[in-house]
């Protein structure tokens, strides 16, 4: 038995009743409580057949808005049967600007995401929505090249170290469906953060050692959270994550149902998979079904 990811997240429905209330009952089934269901629709985008590391089938453009942020996005918005495209929030480490991210940022968009970046190196994550504003704004504008094509139902939010901490923060936000920071230095709890959480680790980080990364970790009781801890890797691990997190975002935003069985289900991949050094799920985790 499979349910939608948005199901897990802590927020208020916005589908037809009906909907929610199936939900409910499969979430129940599932051992999954304390939750608010908010169904959701199955994506029209294709899946990527398990190719997470390899780049996307769209071709990719990138702009400043002129406001500190930086758009990455599928040049060609509404096309390869993705109607509409969810998005993906992003915040640099505290001495790094978005050259040094470009190549995961390029990534995700060319799997379909429209990548809002913020360009400073903010510890929280005002500058992350504000970024989600501006989105906001284009999608319902008319002439914008977003107009109509911004999946605002589905927002995931990711940053590196100082970014990191941002992407905790901005979980709190009843729009953010999602996280997945990476080398996390929190200055938010994770008590605070509304939906699905993964947070990686590196095993060799001397910057943002696991311990305060799996502390955070330990504070998302509420919600579905894992702790992925990658083997070898340093402050700068990022390339051997763009698939782990891509497939994240896939399964959370996209409804990719080949990426469930990677975090979730009691066979999963990655619990396993010799590319962690540490892999956990806290309770709410544990209970989501497999495929």
């Amino acid at each position: 038995m499979t349910f939608p990811p948005r199901a897990l997240r802590h927020r208020r429905p916005r589908r037809a009743v009906g909907t929610v209330l199936a939900a409910v009952a499969l979430l129940a089934a599932s051992g999954v409580t304390g939750t608010t269901a908010a169904g959701a629709t199955a994506s029209a985008c294709p899946s990527v057949n398990g190719q997470w590391a390899a780049p996307g089938p769209f071709a990719v453009s990138s702009a400043s808005n002129g406001r500190g942020t930086t758009v990455f996005r599928p040049t060609e918005l509404g096309t390869l049967g993705c109607a509409t495209h969810p998005v993906v929030l992003w915040n640099n480490g505290a001495r790094s600007g978005l050259d040094r991210y470009a190549p995961l940022l390029n990534h995700l968009a060319s799997h379909g995401f429209v990548v809002a970046a913020a360009e400073g190196n903010a510890g929280t994550g005002g500058p992350m929505l504000r970024g989600l504003d501006y989105l906001t704004t284009e999608n319902g504008r008319a002439g914008s090249p977003y107009q109509g094509k911004v999946d605002l139902a589905n927002v995931g939010a990711t940053g590196h170290s100082f970014g990191g901490g941002a992407a905790v923060d901005a979980g709190a936000d009843p729009r953010v469906d999602t996280i997945a920071p990476i080398y996390p230095l929190a200055f938010s709890s994770g008590s605070r953060v509304r939906g699905p959480a993964v947070f990686y680790a590196g095993q060799n980080d001397t910057v943002v050692p696991p311990s305060t990364v799996r502390r955070t970790y330990q504070q998302a009781t509420q919600v579905p959270a894992l702790y992925a801890e990658q083997r070898g890797a340093d402050h700068y691990g990022i390339p051997g994550l763009h698939g782990p997190v891509t497939a994240w975002f896939r399964f959370h935003l996209l409804r990719d149902e080949q990426a469930r069985g990677l975090y979730f289900g009691p066979h999963c991949a990655y619990c396993s998979s010799p590319s962690w050094s540490a892999f956990e799920r806290n309770p709410r985790a544990q209970a989501v079904p497999g495929t």
